[in-house]
Formats: structure tokens, sequence, C-alpha cells
């Protein structure tokens, strides 16, 4: 004759009631350290000025420098006794790219010296007009790959500023850059 305690059975659903509440309690404090770990990880491998920083990949894609032979050209300066001898040297995406480039290498090099031969020497001992000449050359070696790299013509009307989108200009162009190896101007 075993008599029950009602007050007995009750106890055992509270306790496991209360390591169920436990157990979620805990969960929920590991779930939040977690996102704040995270969170925090991120913030570390940002930019001091707010910017993502760029993720590694595994295949980095290094660029291809391609050297023009040097060039010598006379300058547009009055009398025409002014001469400008240019070494230049193309940033191109990729190896690629720079067999493509070698295929147009006249009609590139033409260009080129068109360009360099309507400046002034006045105008190319300024940094500004070496880099007029850059973005100018940039142009012109990427109209014979078939790239439309020629200024917005807001961006024209506006000066000789190369300001209109030229990030998205020159990410989408196989030539990322001009760059001077000699410049002599006699």
């Amino acid at each position: 004759m075993a008599a029950t305690n009602p007050a007995a059975a009750p106890a055992p659903a509270k306790s496991k009631k209360l390591i169920i509440i436990g157990a979620i309690v805990a969960l929920l404090v590991v779930a939040v350290a977690a996102v704040a770990l995270f969170v925090m990880n991120r913030s570390q491998h940002s930019d001091p000025y707010g910017e993502e920083a760029p993720a590694k990949s595994a295949a980095t894609v290094v660029p291809t420098f391609l050297p023009l032979e040097n060039m010598v050209v006379n300058l547009a300066d009055p009398g025409g006794d002014r001469f400008a001898q240019v070494g230049i040297t193309l940033e191109l995406q990729d190896e690629a790219t720079a067999t493509t480039v070698k295929q147009y290498m006249p009609s590139i090099r033409n260009g080129i010296l068109m360009l360099v031969s309507q400046r002034t020497a006045d105008e190319l001992l300024q940094r500004e007009g070496k880099e007029k000449l850059a973005s100018d050359i940039l142009r012109e070696v990427t109209r014979p790959l078939g790239m439309n790299a020629a200024r917005p013509q807001a961006a024209q009307a506006q000066g000789d500023e190369d300001e209109a989108r030229p990030a998205a200009r020159r990410s989408s162009s196989p030539v990322r850059r001009v760059l001077f190896s000699s410049f002599i101007i006699q």
C-alpha cells in the first residue's frame, strides 16, 4: 500500500523544464558569442576608411608588362627644333592580351607617334601633360583591340580632366595602364 505523494510528481516535470530552459539560454549565449566574433573578425580585415579588404584568392592574376621600343618624335614647338625620346611600357591584363597587342603593334606605334608629335615641350614638361598623354595613349592602344576607351562627350566638354568613370572604364579594358620608362625632351 503504497501511497503516492501528489506533491512529489510535479517536481520532476519542473526540473526538466528548468534543464530545457537552461539549455536554450546556453545555446543563445553561444550563438551571440559566435556572431560577435564573426563581426569583430570582419572589422579587423577591413580598411580603416570603411572599405572592404579585397578577398585573397588562391590564384592571383599577375599583370603582364609589354615594353615598346623607344620612340623619337619631333614636337609641335614653333621652329620644329625640339624632340622627345619616349620609352613606354604597357601594363596588360594577361599574356593573351600581350599577344593581341603585338599583332597590332604597327598601328599602335603610329597612333602613339601621332599623339606625341602634337604636343609641345612645355606641355610635356609638366606632370599634367604627361598624365594626359598617358590617358590618350591608353585610348590609342585600346582602339585597335576593339575596346572603346574614348572619353564621354561630357568629359571632353569639361576640358582635359579624365573624370568620367575612369575606374570603370579601365577595369573593363585589357590594357590597365601606360607607364613611361623614359622621357627625354631636347
